[in-house]
């Protein structure tokens, strides 16, 4: 008998998101203060008006991606969408990420669709206004150990490089050998060399990493009119001239955060702590942390020292040079964009719950806060086993090796369960109680000991006898086991640790139209989607 197709989950019920995201989903009061709108319902013309009392300087966006995607071809959603930015009826749905190499986790695909997805759902439902898909590249980010390395079919392979500083703008040296360990690692698929060029062409043909991601995402994603913006450069970084000179001379960041954060913090664990001082200082090959000692600003780790004067001179004639870290990070963002809506996932709504103060100080509208998407591909040979198996997919959800005792339990025709002989158990020793207190009351604890002596036995032949009975089941749990392992590789959710290339290569560009077609921008639920 074939189990029910079970085609979503809650997140609560997956056991794989925190406490602070299901509490966020559920408006709880412990995390409800934090936030201004309702994370699964949408109120436009209330997002609308707060984002049009913000003077937003849409040309100098224009231009800047008009300068960004010079000398590629575009699709025409593409063109389409840069055009209606610069109309006042026009705003943004925005995903951000860093350029992990060939995109990082499939969550980055999710993220990206999700925006797509919500963006053409809201014109449909307000014709009266344009929106338009945006995922903000956060290429200063310079964590090489986690954007470098790629997970695929059981193996981490990793990008040899010795370069520091911002990901993004490091150069693509060694990315010739990566991709065709990727090609081996991937093996045949109808789309496979199509997908194995894409790379080459990505990686082998751009000067930096932070292009290869523009060019690459733009490849996969341009079609839906999806807009790629690269932060990194002075016509973005110049419209927050003022929010970083009042961080570097008065450090009021450090404050406004703090205080929100020991609120959270009474309820749940702090994603991101503020420093004092919260904004890098950026070059070609290094991106450190600026600090103030007396009177002088200094870059760590190199000879570079400010005054006030000299510092804000350098901020005024090198705005690119300053590159925020994830506390006002979000702050550059929303000052550039006509944005209403954030799309991130667990961690980055974490984060984000940290700063409406400090939006609020600097009189940037705080947007409404959307947690990304979350999926189970399920291949046709796991639901064929799970078919056979009897299970549902919400059973591998849980521990597996109770997963497997149930499973062992429900199906033998033994007695595993000893309930009788527990029960025998227990009069005897009430009996052998009632006995000792009749002869000597300190002869109680004997019996106390000795019963529980005899439960620990019973219990320990219990374990055995499901043990023993496992062994007539061993091909189902050796197949519990490996669709356990294939479904959440590394323990882990399918979605933070795998790539979207082992799907592409047999799919191609259909892949992303199948999750689509499953995308709901506003849920609590995590989606099974069989092929």
């Amino acid at each position: 008998m074939e189990p029910s197709v079970c085609n979503s989950i809650t997140y609560k019920e997956t056991g794989y998101f925190s406490q602070l995201v299901i509490d966020f989903l559920s408006e709880h009061p412990h995390i409800r203060s934090f936030y201004n709108y309702p994370p699964l319902q949408t109120n436009v013309d209330e997002l609308i008006k707060a984002k049009k009392a913000q003077p937003l300087q849409r040309d100098l966006l224009v231009k800047a991606l008009q300068q960004q995607y010079a000398g590629m071809e575009l699709h025409t959603a593409v063109q389409e969408h840069i055009r209606l930015l610069e109309l006042p009826n026009t705003f943004s749905i925005c995903t951000a990420h860093q350029p992990n190499i060939f995109t990082g986790y499939l969550y980055f695909a999710y993220k990206i669709l999700q925006t797509i997805k919500m963006a053409a759902e809201l014109h449909q439902q307000h014709p009266g206004y344009n929106f338009v898909p945006v995922y903000y590249m956060g290429s200063e980010d310079n964590d090489l150990d986690e954007l470098g390395s790629i997970y695929l079919n059981g193996k981490t392979l990793t990008w040899p490089t010795t370069q520091a500083g911002a990901v993004g703008r490091m150069r693509p040296e060694g990315m010739d050998a990566l991709i065709s360990q990727v090609e081996t690692a991937l093996g045949y698929g109808k789309y496979a060399e199509e997908l194995i060029q894409l790379l080459r062409k990505a990686y082998l043909e751009h000067d930096n990493i932070q292009q290869a991601t523009l060019y690459l995402t733009n490849e996969l994603f341009g079609r839906y009119g999806l807009i790629v913006l690269i932060p990194d450069t002075p016509l973005f970084k110049q419209q927050i001239i003022p929010v970083m000179k009042e961080e570097l001379l008065q450090q009021t960041s450090y404050p406004i955060v703090t205080k929100t954060i020991e609120k959270i913090s009474q309820h749940y664990k702090v994603q991101a702590n503020p420093r004092e001082i919260n904004l890098f200082y950026l070059t070609d090959n290094a991106r450190e942390r600026i600090v103030k000692e007396g009177e002088l600003w200094k870059v760590l780790h190199s000879d570079i020292s400010f005054t006030a004067e000299t510092l804000e001179q350098e901020l005024h004639a090198h705005p690119e040079r300053f590159s925020p870290n994830v506390i006002l990070r979000g702050i550059l963002q929303e000052t550039i964009l006509p944005n209403i809506a954030f799309i991130g996932g667990g961690g980055e709504i974490a984060y984000w719950l940290e700063l409406r103060d400090l939006f609020n100080h600097h009189r940037v509208p705080y947007p409404m806060l959307v947690l990304r998407n979350s999926f189970l591909l399920v291949d046709p040979v796991s639901k064929k086993w799970l078919n056979k198996l009897g299970l549902c997919i919400k059973d591998l959800f849980g521990n597996v090796e109770e997963l497997i005792n149930n499973f062992v339990m429900q199906r033998t025709n033994a007695a595993l369960v000893l309930k009788k002989e527990y029960d025998v158990l227990d009069q005897l020793f009430d009996e052998l109680e009632e006995k000792a207190r009749s002869i000597d009351v300190t002869l109680v604890a004997s019996i106390a000991a000795e019963r529980h002596k005899a439960v620990k036995s019973i219990g320990k032949l219990e374990h055995k006898f499901l043990k023993a009975e496992k062994k007539k089941f061993a091909w189902q749990t050796d197949e519990i086991r490996q669709l356990r392992t294939k479904l959440f590789p590394a323990g882990s959710l399918q979605e933070r640790k795998e790539n979207f290339m082992p799907w592409y290569i047999h799919e191609g560009p259909a892949l992303f139209d199948r999750i689509l077609a499953d995308m709901k921008p506003l849920t609590d639920e995590l989606v099974i989607i069989y092929e």
